[in-house]
């Protein structure tokens, strides 16, 4: 939903008070929009019982909104994250829920750790990548349940990737930045790339401001049958393909904006399949489409709060 309930209509949606305190907070936050969510974990699953998105703005802007419209609830003893980055995710660290070096203006250095200590101090943060908990809420009730390995891939604004293998999350020193991978070049491009780091890797070659700035229109604007979508999908196979040799995951989840367009996938697969020349088996198969769709990031952040 894109506007959150008032008190008044939850109660009489629900039939009961709509003072939450026993619930979970879930905030999956985007780099142009946040979805904070309330709700609770039932027999391993995540039930949402209301959400609300709204952008993403300066840090504390943003963070307020998601803990004023928890407090409006009831209050939430614990909170799920699933945060774009780069963050530092390993608790370990000094600087633990940190941004790192990020393009997004005023995020450098600000601490989700430091501002829910101060903003909501008896409540239980629990944070990984956006991509991670798109990958829990995809492993535990969608597309890759019942699976160990499996990587979540979201083409858009940049190329991110959620990594599990033997049933847990990978985070690495950092956490996977398959989007900064070095791909070879399709023969027919010459387009410099976006990246502002390293210009032409995966994501400065196939992030949803690649297809933009080289066909100079954005995705959605982009015909099914231009020649853009066999470029685009020469490129995603490249990544995946060198994911898969590193990772070899049961199931590849192809999400984000970008992935939306008409035909992708089928593209995709049939390049996948091609590049790998037979030496991997069935490699075109296991590439999916998310299950949860646009959900399941909010439902593995929700989930979030179980680890």
């Amino acid at each position: 939903m894109e506007k959150s309930h008032t008190l008044e209509e939850k109660k009489s949606r629900s039939g009961r008070s709509s003072r939450m305190s026993d619930a979970f907070g879930a905030l999956e936050l985007g780099g142009t929009k946040a979805v904070v969510a309330v709700g609770r974990i039932v027999a391993g699953q995540a039930v949402i019982e209301e959400e609300w998105r709204y952008p993403t703005t300066s840090p504390e802007q943003t963070l307020a909104q998601a803990a004023a419209w928890w407090r409006e609830r009831g209050g939430v003893t614990s909170v799920g994250i699933g945060s774009f980055g780069p963050i530092r995710v390993d608790r370990r660290a000094p600087d633990f829920s940190s941004f790192l070096r990020t393009p997004k203006q005023g995020w450098e250095g600000f601490s989700l750790g430091d501002f829910f200590a101060h903003h909501l101090p008896q409540t239980r943060l629990s944070l990984d990548t956006d991509v991670n908990a798109a990958l829990l809420g995809e492993m535990r009730q969608g597309a890759a349940q019942g699976l160990r390995d499996a990587i979540y891939l979201t083409i858009g604004t940049g190329i991110g990737a959620g990594v599990c293998a033997e049933g847990n999350l990978v985070h690495g020193t950092l956490h996977p930045e398959i989007g900064h991978l070095r791909v070879q070049r399709h023969p027919d491009d010459n387009f410099a790339g976006v990246c502002p780091f390293h210009g032409d890797c995966w994501e400065g070659l196939a992030s949803g401001p690649a297809i933009d700035k080289r066909w100079d229109r954005p995705a959605h604007l982009v015909e099914p049958e231009h020649p853009a979508w066999e470029m685009q999908a020469w490129y995603l196979a490249q990544g995946i393909l060198a994911a898969c040799a590193i990772l070899s995951p049961a199931m590849i989840i192809l999400g984000g904006g970008v992935s939306q367009a008409t035909g992708l996938h089928e593209k995709v697969a049939r390049h996948l399949d091609a590049l790998s020349a037979g030496y991997f088996e069935n490699l075109g198969s296991r590439l999916t489409a998310p299950q949860l769709g646009q959900q399941a990031g909010i439902i593995g952040a929700m989930l979030l709060n179980e680890i």
